[in-house]
Order: C-alpha cells, then sequence, then structure tokens
C-alpha cells in the first residue's frame, strides 16, 4: 500500500467526491490536508459574493483529514492566506510516498514541495493554469515567471494537466514529455446524471416564471472577471431583433456579487424582459436551472478552467464561450457541441446566441455531442492519473 498526502487550501465541494474514490482503492493510504476551514460546519464571509456562504454537502464523509493550524490573519486562498507550518511536522512523522500538491500560489504550498524535496518525498502537482491566459499578460512578467517556474519545477515528480491549455503550459515552463500525466478536470458527473434524469423541469420553469421560453444560462460570480454584463447586452441586443414563432426568450442568472445591483438595474432602466437574477445557489441547487436551459453561456475572461462548462454538459447543453476559457480546447469543439466568440465582443456573442435560438436541431445535436465529450471527463479518469503517478 502507497501513502498519499493531498495538500489543498479547504474543503471544496468539486474535489471532495474525488477524495472519497480515492479512500476506496485498496493500494492507497489518503491523508487530506487542510490549510483552512472555509464553509465548513459555519458560515464564511465570500468577498467576491459580498455575503456569508455555507455548503449544503457533506464535505468530510468518506477519507481521513486533518486541517492544519493557519496563522494567517487574513485566511484566504492567496500567497499570505495559508500559512500553516504544521505540515513540515505531518510530512516527516507520515513517511509518505507522494504528496499531491494542488498549485503554488501558498506560502503552505511552497513550504511542503520544499519539505518533500529534503524528505525524498515524491512531488505530483496539479494547478489551475491556462496558457492562452498566460499570453495576455504583460511580456515581463511572463518572462520572470517562467524563470522562476523552469527552476522550480526541475525538482517535481509529476504535472497532472488537467487539460490541453494546461499541459501546454507546462511544456512552456520547461517540463518534459514523461513527467506528464493526464488528469483531466471534473466535476461529479454521476451526481449530475442522476438529478438530470429526476428534477421536474416544467415545475422549475413555472416556479422560475419562464414558462416554455428559450433559456438562456449564466452560472457563476457576479463579477467583473465573469463579465455577466457583456451577455446580459448581448441579451437585450437579441431580443430586440427576435420575433418568436412559438417560444419567447428568457435570460437566467444564477450567482451573486458586487456586479448584482448593476446590472438588475440596466435590464430595469432597459425594460428587459424575462431576466431572472436567482442569487446564490448551492450545489445541491443549481442542478434545477441547468435543467431547465436550453444555452449556456460563459462569457469569462482568462478563466484558467470553468467547472461550470462540466456540469452544463452533464445536461446534455450546447456551450458558448469566450475565447480565454481555460476548458474551451478540451470540452467545447467549434460547431460541434458549441461556439466560441472572441472575449468582450459583444456583437460576436449575440451571433452565437442568434445561431443556436434559431436553430432547435443545432441546439440538440449540440447537447447530444456535450454529453458524449463529457465522459471522458470523469472522477473515474483522475483516479487513474493519479494512481499512474504513485505507481511510478
Amino acid at each position: 500500500m502507497r501513502k498519499l498526502a493531498i495538500l489543498t487550501s479547504h474543503p471544496i465541494q468539486y474535489q471532495v467526491p474525488l477524495f472519497q474514490k480515492l479512500a476506496k482503492e485498496p493500494q492507497v493510504d489518503l491523508t487530506v490536508y487542510f490549510c483552512w476551514d472555509f464553509g465548513v460546519g459555519k458560515e464564511s464571509f465570500d468577498h467576491e459574493l459580498g455575503k456569508n456562504i455555507k455548503w449544503d454537502l457533506p464535505l468530510l464523509d468518506g477519507y481521513n483529514y486533518k486541517f492544519l493550524k493557519n496563522y494567517s490573519p487574513r485566511p484566504e486562498n492567496y500567497l499570505l492566506g495559508l500559512i500553516n507550518f504544521g505540515i513540515v511536522r505531518e510530512l516527516k512523522n507520515g513517511k509518505y510516498d507522494l504528496l499531491f500538491v494542488h498549485g503554488w500560489n501558498s506560502f503552505t504550498n511552497i513550504l511542503a514541495v520544499l519539505t518533500a524535496f529534503l524528505l525524498g518525498i515524491s512531488v505530483a502537482m496539479h494547478g489551475d493554469n491556462c496558457f492562452a491566459c498566460e499570453l495576455v499578460k504583460p511580456l515581463w512578467k511572463r518572462g520572470l515567471k517562467k524563470i522562476i517556474l523552469t527552476v522550480f519545477f526541475k525538482k517535481i515528480r509529476h504535472f497532472l494537466y488537467m487539460g490541453n491549455e494546461d499541459k501546454k503550459f507546462y511544456k512552456y515552463h520547461g517540463v518534459p514529455e514523461n513527467k506528464l500525466i493526464s488528469m483531466p478536470y471534473a466535476t461529479d458527473n454521476d451526481y449530475f446524471y442522476k438529478l438530470s434524469e429526476s428534477i421536474d423541469r416544467k415545475k422549475v420553469r413555472e416556479r422560475e416564471k419562464v414558462k416554455n421560453n428559450i433559456v438562456i444560462l449564466f452560472v457563476g460570480k457576479l463579477v467583473n472577471r465573469k463579465r455577466p454584463m457583456d451577455l446580459l447586452k448581448a441579451y437585450e441586443s437579441l431580443a430586440k431583433n427576435y420575433k418568436p414563432k412559438t417560444k419567447s426568450l428568457s435570460l437566467i442568472f444564477v450567482g451573486d456579487g458586487n456586479l448584482r445591483p448593476e446590472l438588475e438595474k440596466y435590464a430595469r432602466d432597459r425594460n428587459l424582459k424575462d431576466v431572472v437574477f436567482a442569487g446564490f445557489k448551492n450545489l445541491t441547487e443549481t442542478p434545477e436551472y441547468y435543467a431547465i436551459a436550453d444555452i449556456f453561456v460563459i462569457p469569462s475572461f482568462n478563466e484558467c478552467w470553468g467547472i461550470v462548462v462540466n456540469e452544463a454538459m452533464c445536461f446534455g447543453l450546447p456551450i458558448i464561450a469566450s475565447d480565454t476559457v481555460g476548458a474551451i480546447s478540451d470540452l467545447v469543439l467549434e460547431n460541434k457541441n458549441g461556439l466560441i466568440y472572441k472575449t468582450g465582443e459583444i456583437e460576436n456573442l449575440v451571433y452565437c446566441l442568434e445561431q443556436l435560438v434559431k436553430d432547435d436541431k443545432k441546439r440538440q445535436s449540440f447537447g447530444k455531442k456535450s454529453l458524449e465529450i463529457i465522459k471522458n471527463y470523469s472522477f473515474d479518469k483522475d483516479v487513474e492519473g493519479i494512481l499512474r503517478a504513485i505507481r511510478s
């Protein structure tokens, strides 16, 4: 049996099912280390949402875990937001074969990797990286980062890349092919498949007052980097010229954030019909919105991946995505299951929306392709990748 330590910032609803699957593997002795207790057992303040939240799924069941004491005066997932000296003692006493670290953006992650080097523990690195997003940064910043990461990466044994953009990122920073292992960015597909079959779509549509409309869906924080205003303006332009034969249009925003008042005012001042602001929803609630949607849009700028794309595809939705969303090179095939437009170009987004709004058959064929693609982005595939790293 191999001893595996996983270090991550805090219990995250998207990661927990993976930990539970790994814990069931007979060849793995797993311990997960958390640097912060955000969202567990109590309400925690999310700065981007501007409100307290608490996850509504059990996040600590089915695997062995430990919370490390965090000495940061302002706990958060950034360099000095996670300061957990206890990881040194844990790695020394645990005698682990492999340390799996998610990213290098915190003091604790860097400390853990350096400690593993000294103790002779192999390190597997996993992170949210998008090579295309990297290219929009200033040249001097890219150059400095390349120098630092190229040196840092030389000592790391494995790089578990989540997709094509992530793989390009590592290769750009000097990582050889023999250190790269596929670990696709996944969500709990089985969870969403089951809900897709059981949700009463008619009841949810009646509750949200979207009737038999063609529903365009956004799921995410209502903040600048997610660019929700681009979608609202595109919807305004689309609705002005749209002449429904049988179905009207609806736009649903699922999420909260500092832009919500501005978005609501914009919709109200322009008398935009059938725009719904559903607010923040937990993972047990968002599936209802995927289930009633017809088109999913992610207009973000510099999105490393965009896990909501995975979720939407589990419900057989066609995808419209901006070209700086990391997931597009893996999950969104142009004119197969989705359409891609240049970030911030609202007229281009309107054109993409028009294509899907006006063509029922295209929406259906795109949705079927989404279901076909997403089957290869599962936690089962992730477990395979981690086991490969452990064996080698």
